[in-house]
């Protein structure tokens, strides 16, 4: 079972109008392939996808990628909130697994995986699920060791010499350190393996208890491991990806915020990358789009396009322009003149001719005009865009358009969600509140490609398509 409901708001505004397990990632994946690659690399064939919070991006992705071969017994199902178990949707991700424990009985399975959607990692579940039943445990817990700065973050667990856990606090402000390593923390991962029948259980009595969050990590865990059940941690670290060298270190990314999830980004397009994508042993499945290999050309009689340390993914055009260490989306567009640097740009922008952009983050759909100038100048972006990150990265939400010069546009359904969002509105009337402000373009929409409104603006910084440049 795939907990895949969470809102994700610390990733807003990529979050404001999908679930996070549905935000795409290293250009063309969403983060919700991943687990779901592990699973089935892992030769796991019955799954269930628990959605909630802005689930339709999600759910269409499911329902156009990932189908199983229809064997008996084998399936990809979304499950949204149903309210099976009352007047409420779910309040917490134990209760998401409460209110779906009918699929566990008719499942008839002995143990049952209960993994987070939301997280980027390769992990082989078969071995974690062999260690647990080898322990005869009701519970284990997959875990990893983070800095200590980080761990507030997590749930921290400590453990005797065996592995079992003794005590576990979820997102402690003062997180214990391992022993003899003061500046670490063991966290959880949020995925698990429990018993069956201990998880119907221990789920039952959590919903009779009153006052409770309803939740694994607050609530669950603790309790079993206070109540003295065989509760173990299976260490990640030991974990063995077929097709990866012995000696590869474990790959695993939070991507929580927006900080966190740009440099998981910026990790898969460098030199040595931190998680390989080209194992063919271990694929990372997703969507099979139908466009063409990207392109790298000259523009007229324009210089050639330089690019370092970059990934350019399907239907990409690149025309007579210089990048570095920039992640590039598919069916994009970066015409005559433009630099990139240290930045993320999702499917179907365009970049002008001339433009120059340095740590911008673009969501779906954005497009920049000719000669615009975004992060070179951290004053003029704060004045100017209502999402900048502490260290300077400019968050540009989907399908916006920035001008040389003047107030971005957002579509108007963007405009309205984020004006809206406890995520994002505070930003937006800061905005406001500094002279600045954006206009809601009245006759866009989101989902629509930037490009034949963006080539109004630059038709003479790129080839048209099926013209020789």
């Amino acid at each position: 079972m795939i907990m895949a409901g969470g809102k994700g708001s610390r990733l807003g505004p990529l979050t404001t109008h999908r679930a996070k397990p549905s935000v795409p990632f290293a250009g063309r994946y969403r983060i919700i392939d991943f687990v779901l690659s592990n699973f089935l690399n892992s030769g796991y064939r019955r799954i269930y996808v628990l959605t909630q919070y802005m689930a339709s991006s999600l759910i269409k992705h499911l329902n156009r990628t990932w189908h199983l071969g229809g064997g008996i017994g084998e399936y990809i199902e979304v499950v949204p909130a149903q309210m099976r178990k009352g007047e409420h949707w779910y309040r917490g991700t134990a209760d998401s697994v409460f209110q779906n424990l009918n699929l566990v009985r008719d499942s008839r399975a002995e143990h049952v995986a209960v993994f987070g959607g939301d997280h980027i990692y390769k992990f082989a579940i078969d071995q974690m699920e062999a260690a647990h039943i080898a322990r005869e445990a009701d519970l284990t817990v997959a875990a990893y060791p983070v800095p200590r700065a980080q761990a507030h973050q997590f749930g921290v667990i400590q453990v005797d010499s065996d592995g079992r856990i003794i005590g576990f606090q979820e997102k402690p402000k003062d997180p214990m350190p391992i022993p003899g390593r003061p500046d670490w923390c063991l966290v959880s991962m949020g995925n698990y393996f429990f018993r069956a029948g201990v998880l119907e259980q221990v789920l039952t009595e959590e919903a009779e208890t009153p006052g409770t969050a309803h939740d694994f990590g607050r609530n669950v865990i603790p309790r079993m491991v206070r109540e003295g059940r065989p509760v173990f941690i299976y260490d990640f670290g030991d974990n063995s990806i077929p097709g990866e060298p012995d000696n590869a270190p474990a790959y695993w990314r939070d991507v929580g915020t927006i900080e966190s999830y740009f440099e998981a980004n910026m990790e898969v397009r460098k030199r040595i990358p931190a998680v390989n994508l080209y194992n063919r042993e271990w694929r990372i499945r997703t969507a099979q789009r139908d466009y063409p290999p990207a392109r790298v050309v000259r523009h007229g009689e324009g210089p050639a396009s330089e690019i370092l340390d970059s990934l350019m993914c399907e239907g990409t055009i690149i025309a007579s322009a210089t990048l570095s260490k920039v992640m590039l989306g598919y069916d994009c567009i970066v015409a005559s003149g433009s630099t990139i640097e240290n930045s993320v740009l999702l499917s179907g922008c365009n970049i002008g001719a001339g433009a120059k952009l340095n740590s911008v983050l673009l969501d779906k759909n954005c497009s920049i005009a000719p000669g615009a100038v975004i992060g070179h100048d951290p004053k003029r972006d704060r004045e100017r865009f209502p999402f900048v990150t502490q260290s300077g990265i400019v968050v540009l939400p989907k399908g916006t358009f920035v001008p040389a010069d003047g107030p971005v546009s957002f579509p108007h359904d963007m405009h309205e969600l984020l004006s809206k969002d406890p995520a994002t509105r505070d930003a937006m009337a800061s905005l406001a509140e500094r002279g600045g402000y954006v206009v809601a373009d009245r006759g866009r929409h989101s989902f629509e490609s930037a490009g034949p409104r963006y080539r109004r603006y630059t038709r003479a910084g790129v080839t048209p398509l099926g013209q020789s440049s």
